[in-house]
């Protein structure tokens, strides 16, 4: 079992499968919701997630068909879904565990910050691939 929660505690959950693979996202809106250079993800089966001890998420659809769920009290990004989907985003820095996954690339790297440079050997991609 591997568990995360947002900053103020406010928002638990529990994920009882595999993480997908690790992806740095640099889209702007990614760098807009996090407040940050590029924001880490990975895909969980919704069948895999759970989310405990919470009163209530806060959701905003950053694009159509496409919403951010998030904790009321302290923002913390929890995951994002799209419609027709049968996963979750996970926003990995709400994690409390570790996820035993492996980062692959960097996506959206043609929207990346201007004041941030990226020095690392994984592949980089000027959009979603």
């Amino acid at each position: 079992m591997i568990t995360g929660s947002c900053l103020c505690g406010n928002v638990k959950y529990e994920i009882s499968g595999k993480i997908g693979d690790i992806v740095h996202c640099h889209c702007k809106t990614c760098r807009k919701a996090h407040g940050s250079a590029f924001s880490s993800v990975a895909g969980v089966n919704d069948s895999d997630f759970k989310l405990v001890g919470y009163a209530a998420l806060g959701c905003y659809e950053s694009s159509p068909g496409k919403s951010r769920y998030f904790c009321p009290i302290c923002a913390t990004q929890i995951y994002a879904k799209k419609e027709g989907t049968k996963h979750i985003v996970l926003r990995l820095g709400s994690l409390d565990d570790d996820p035993k996954s492996k980062e692959i690339n960097h996506i959206w790297v043609s929207q990346k910050a201007s004041w941030y440079s990226l020095n690392s050997n994984l592949p980089e991609h000027l959009e979603f691939e």
